[in-house]
């Protein structure tokens, strides 16, 4: 079926720097900062390698945004990764890379988030969301609706229609929800440092008997706990890489994308840092592994300074920070299937643009109807799990691009180049091959499945896009007047 072409009403260039650091600190500081001081301790044992860890974890992650930076800064246009895994690799690999994140990594995560907003307003309520209105049995399988499900659908449904606004709207709400994010985190390691009874002798103990519940034995001191504290940490900072998605929105795109993606990778390096110095002034190592996992570190210490307010203080952060972070899932989710719809490999109304607002509100829609989907069905949880592994070849794929680009395309005008290459992008391929052979060896299951998920795509593809002519047919974006 041949391509029609596209509309003459093109992307909006309206996200200034500081908007598009705010999309990626707000995509990465979610709930992770928070709750992962606990395991991590019980990994490896001492404070000074959990902020070794922290730093580590951070550096491997900046490896990666430099490597991305150039690829954006030559190519930015919506989409970001999936573009660069589609001229790398063909359109296969490129729909496949699609077909994830719509069905299952995008949504479904945006799913897990809008459900823990509804819990930690709960939590912030008292408990007054409780409620169970009807259970439905769909298969044999038992599904629960009530005000949290309410909820939840409604966080998704309300964020969804403040993205069809324009993009320069919801970079400024990701601005604002970001410099919340910050006041938190900052607010937390403040009062730990100035209110606080602390001890800088806490760094020179390590964990002796902390209980370290739902910690698996064999993931505790050694390489094991080192590995599985980096695989932890790492998700912490996941998310860097979503900038790239509306790369196609951001202003002066070759200097912003940049400048983007090493300042925010680097504010965010910083500031986890800063508060698991906090965590470990306050409380020694083995009062932190002690912590229950219904609680979280950040909680404990803020218990310290401000006393039982600390429980809805934390409660309304939290309901804050999954507020931003779902406001810039959806934000920067969109724009895969637009830039598919828009190159033939997707379906051709979802690469249309709203003529007022000028981001597309069909892709926003479909996007937003599967994420309530998701979150009605209990699944996301399990399959954002699963696609973890693919998640890593992706980002493998997309790092190794950069040496197909340098060969293929010598001559190419390349605003930024990435800095340290080829040992910068060569050492983040070896820690995703690492972590990749990590997953196969410790839980293969989850790895095979994951892998099948992702090739669920191969017949849609073959039946319904294959036969496209595809060309990148994303007209050039206007900037802001």
């Amino acid at each position: 079926m041949p391509n029609t072409l596209p509309s003459r009403i093109t992307l909006l260039r309206g996200l200034t720097l500081i908007a598009a650091i705010s999309i990626i600190i707000g995509n990465v500081v979610g709930t992770g900062v928070f709750l992962k001081a606990r395991v991590m301790t019980c990994n490896v044992g001492t404070p000074g390698m959990v902020v070794t860890v922290w730093v580590v974890a951070g550096l491997l992650s900046l490896a990666g945004a430099l490597t991305y930076a150039e690829l954006a800064a030559m190519m930015p246009r919506a989409g970001g990764e999936y573009v660069f895994v589609r001229e790398a690799y063909g359109s296969g690999a490129g729909f496949l890379y699609g077909w994830m994140q719509i069905f299952i990594a995008k949504t479904g995560s945006q799913a897990s988030v809008a459900v823990a907003l509804a819990i930690f307003l709960n939590d912030l309520s008292g408990g007054a969301l409780g409620q169970t209105f009807f259970t439905a049995d769909l298969f044999g399988f038992k599904l629960p609706f009530g005000t949290l499900q309410a909820v939840a659908l409604s966080a998704i449904i309300i964020l969804t229609v403040v993205n069809c606004a324009a993009v320069v709207v919801s970079g400024w709400i990701a601005t604002a929800l970001t410099c919340v994010k910050i006041a938190l985190v900052l607010g937390v390691g403040l009062g730990a440092f100035l209110l606080a009874d602390g001890s800088w002798g806490n760094f020179a103990q390590a964990n002796a008997g902390g209980a370290c519940e739902g910690v698996d034995a064999a993931a505790r001191l050694g390489v094991a706990g080192f590995g599985a504290a980096m695989l932890g940490a790492l998700w912490g900072y996941d998310g860097w890489n979503n900038l790239t998605l509306v790369a196609g929105e951001v202003k002066n795109p070759q200097r912003n994308i940049p400048l983007a993606l090493v300042g925010g990778t680097m504010v965010i390096i910083l500031l986890y840092v800063f508060i698991n110095l906090a965590y470990f002034y306050v409380l020694d190592p083995t009062t932190v592994a002690g912590v229950p996992a219904k609680s979280s570190v950040a909680r404990e210490v803020a218990v310290r300074f401000l006393g039982p307010a600390a429980v809805t203080l934390m409660a309304a952060g939290l309901l804050a920070s999954s507020v931003g972070t779902l406001h810039t899932s959806i934000l920067t989710g969109a724009r895969v299937p637009y830039a598919m719809a828009r190159d033939g490999l997707f379906f051709q109304n979802l690469s249309r643009l709203s003529p007022k607002t000028r981001v597309p509100v069909g892709a926003l829609v479909v996007q937003g109807v599967w994420a309530c989907i998701l979150a009605l069905s209990g699944s996301f949880d399990t399959l954002t799990d699963y696609v973890i592994f693919g998640s890593w070849i992706f980002y493998g794929l997309v790092t190794a691009s950069i040496f197909l680009f340098r060969r293929r395309q010598p001559l190419a005008e390349r605003p930024y180049k990435a800095w340290g290459y080829p040992f910068v992008p060569a050492l983040f391929l070896l820690v995703t091959a690492f972590l990749l052979v990590n997953t196969l060896l410790t839980t293969p299951t989850q790895a095979v499945v994951g892998l099948v998920l992702i090739a669920l795509g191969l017949p849609v593809y073959y039946f319904f896009f294959r036969h496209r002519r595809t060309i990148d047919l994303e007209p050039a974006s206007e900037e802001e007047s």
